[in-house]
């Protein structure tokens, strides 16, 4: 059965290996190392010493089994993340485990991540997806709208200070 935890610091590990199968999702493509990708300052920040004040996820599991995470974490315009909007709207990063994907996993993360954020007052979030990615859908069926067309990549938010469309997460 699938349950949701708040992610904790020691989720560091866990939350290593998601952000590099959300980096490197294509399954046609080569992968470099973890270390290697993940030495790298632009894609580390999303997790590096994650527990810091604003920083919040949550933990998909079945059993002891870790499935999938989402979190949030702020970056200032002086070092912004690939979705970045402006300092006050958190960007999410969520991956699931290749092995665990298309089984409700990711909808069940985001859905609580947007009600947690909508708790903490928080007006809205931003990630940022490559157009071509499969979660795009996934992101956009959730709410999150394009900000840009620009590129490979699109920048979505979702407002969160809107009233709430019913929807089945």
């Amino acid at each position: 059965m699938l349950r949701l935890r708040t992610a904790r610091h020691d989720d560091i590990q866990l939350l290593r290996a998601l952000l590099f199968e959300a980096a490197f999702w294509r399954p046609d493509v080569g992968r470099p190392p973890l270390e290697q990708a993940l030495a790298d300052p632009a894609l580390a920040r999303y997790v590096e010493g994650f527990g810091r004040p604003g920083d919040f996820g949550l933990v998909a599991q079945e059993g002891a089994e870790p499935l999938g995470a989402a979190w949030w974490r702020y970056f200032q315009a002086g070092e912004p993340g690939y979705g970045f909007v402006d300092e006050a709207t958190p960007e999410v990063s969520a991956a699931v485990l290749p092995t665990h994907r298309r089984r409700g996993t990711g909808t069940a993360l985001l859905g609580e991540l947007e009600r947690q954020a909508r708790d903490q007052g928080i007006k809205r979030l931003s990630l940022s997806v490559e157009r071509d990615n499969p979660a795009t859908a996934l992101y956009e069926r959730l709410g999150f709208r394009p900000l840009d067309r620009g590129g490979s990549a699109l920048t979505m938010v979702i407002e969160l200070d809107q009233p709430q469309s019913p929807r089945n997460f």
